[in-house]
């Protein structure tokens, strides 16, 4: 029973991070995983800095889509990471000092 409580726990937990990784506040408003980077632009401001990261293929191989990494902060120590493939934000990660 223990095992099993221990388990559940774990799971609630990685569960939690996973979608708070899916959304980002900036100031007063959200911004989530999916959202255009003009909105994203609109929401936060501009990025510290903005890395071009090259090209992901499309799977039928026929279009390429431009890989951007946005960096903001530092906000109480940790820096966020949005990255952008064809201008839709695809991922949120952060990280404490850079």
């Amino acid at each position: 029973m223990k095992h099993l409580y221990g388990l559940s726990l774990t799971l609630l937990l990685v569960a939690g991070q996973v979608s708070a990784a899916e959304t980002l506040r900036c100031g007063s408003q959200l911004i989530s995983v999916g959202d255009r980077s003009s909105e994203v632009l609109r929401k936060c401001g501009e990025p510290v800095a903005r890395d071009d990261l090259g090209y992901k293929r499309s799977v039928n191989r026929r279009e390429e889509y431009p890989v951007e990494e946005w960096t903001y902060g530092p906000n109480s120590g940790m820096y966020q990471y949005l990255r952008f493939v064809g201008n839709r934000l695809v991922q949120i990660t952060s990280k404490r000092g850079r």
